[in-house]
């Protein structure tokens, strides 16, 4: 979409002339022979720039930028002036005037100043549109994502919710799988009651049935007090069991009599408890798959699979990316006392490109990074000066390659030997341009 451009100049010859380059390069242009009638039009959710003279009858151009200013600081302004006003239209830069272009100018030389501006007030304006729309996850739609996939999760998970069915959730590592079953629990009748999560892959096999089930003193060498399982606590509310597929075969056996009896007998005794409780189950692999399935009980799984959650990874939903990437930047900034970055064209780039393995876990530690300062050198810094013509081809080349080979060290977490098969360049290669660029490899390397 071309970006909008407000004109403002009384000269109604040179107005149309310059409105036509403008128009000519791509803008979509609006001309106004007063400042006061451009103002009349102008909103802060203006998405576009505003190029004006500086001498006009009535409201001039310094003063049109005042009242702008009030209206969005961030909105940029470039004035014409004549060059007898150019102490006037520095000054006015240091006030906060994006730019000032001497007249007469070359067109090329407007073209450009306006294109930069208009590119700074988009990032300026996707920044706010994000952060707006990850305070609004935030309030009331915790599983973030405006792709039509998410949409349909949490419409999903509002169906089901206030039921009292189980739900097996799948995904990938970090894709959100507690998120889902505490939304579950939440927005039940049973949020009252406790939700208990239990990692069944954590748990050696003679810990698990004591967690799960509980025990009397005496059940087994040192277990001197009674101990309450799991399953019996969350008895009124959820039972979340994560990465299931990873249960002993024999837990599994008496997990199925839990959910067909809704009873439990704790270890140590004889005694039968009723249980009222819901399960979510959480699976990383495709438990109907029986390769990816391996020991884990057909039976069990069809009495889990009454309701099926798949959550998709990341590079599945890339839209969202930038959203998600916001709403952990806000949080990691409130944490850290620190200020929300700027969505940069480079960090942009690299949440466009990059294909998040780790899926929303990697992204949070991502932003925390981004906003803890600590991100490779130039991922975050903004490329206004290689736009500006400043800036050699080479130099900018040179810059370029930098840039790539830093996000590719920070995405194998400094690991050459998949760093140069991802780049694709000898090895010899790699280190002569580490040490041409000052990049130190070490850097990179994943820190526990």
């Amino acid at each position: 979409m071309a970006a909008p451009v407000f004109l403002i100049d009384d000269d109604k010859d040179l107005l149309r002339a310059t409105g036509q380059t403008l128009e000519l390069a791509g803008f979509d242009v609006s001309l106004f022979t007063s400042a006061a009638q451009a103002l009349a039009g102008l909103a802060g959710s203006f998405e576009g720039v505003v190029v004006s003279d500086i001498r006009m009858p009535g409201i001039d151009g310094l003063q049109m930028f005042e009242r702008i200013r009030h209206l969005d600081h961030e909105l940029p302004v470039i004035l014409m002036t004549g060059h007898g006003d150019i102490p006037m239209a520095v000054k006015a830069i240091q006030d906060g005037v994006y730019d000032f272009i001497a007249k007469p100018f070359a067109t090329e030389r407007l073209v450009q100043c306006v294109r930069r501006a208009a590119e700074k007030r988009s990032l300026v304006v996707e920044n706010r549109r994000l952060r707006e729309a990850a305070q609004q996850a935030e309030q009331g739609l915790p599983l973030i994502g405006q792709t039509p996939v998410m949409e349909r999760l949490r419409h999903m998970l509002r169906q089901i919710a206030d039921t009292d069915v189980d739900v097996l959730v799948t995904g990938e590592t970090g894709s959100g799988k507690e998120v889902v079953a505490s939304l579950l629990h939440g927005w039940s009748r049973r949020s009252k009651g406790n939700f208990v999560a239990l990692n069944c892959g954590a748990l050696p096999e003679q810990v698990i049935e004591s967690e799960l089930f509980g025990h009397e003193p005496g059940a087994f060498t040192g277990a001197q007090k009674k101990r309450i399982g799991r399953i019996e606590h969350s008895s009124g509310g959820t039972l979340f069991l994560d990465e299931i597929e990873s249960m002993p075969p024999s837990t599994q056996v008496q997990m199925l009599r839990v959910l067909e009896m809704r009873e439990v007998t704790p270890l140590g005794t004889n005694e039968v408890r009723p249980v009222d409780l819901r399960v979510v189950a959480a699976a990383k692999v495709d438990l109907g798959d029986p390769e990816q399935r391996k020991t884990f009980r057909e039976d069990l799984y069809y009495r889990l699979n009454v309701v099926t959650l798949a959550i998709p990874p990341l590079r599945e939903r890339r839209d969202d990316v930038p959203l998600l990437f916001n709403y952990f930047a806000e949080r990691a900034a409130r944490r850290f006392d620190r200020d929300v970055p700027a969505m940069t064209p480079a960090i942009g780039r690299y949440l466009r490109e990059h294909d998040w393995p780790g899926n929303v876990r990697e992204l949070s530690h991502f932003a925390e990074r981004i906003v803890l300062g600590v991100e490779p050198v130039g991922l975050s810094t903004p490329q206004a000066d290689i736009g500006s013509g400043a800036v050699s081809l080479p130099d900018r080349l040179e810059r370029y390659e930098a840039d790539i080979i830093r996000e590719t060290l920070t995405s194998f977490d400094g690991n050459v030997q998949r760093t140069i098969a991802a780049l694709g360049i000898p090895r010899k290669t790699f280190y002569d341009k580490l040490q041409r660029h000052g990049i130190v490899r070490s850097d990179y390397a994943e820190r526990r």
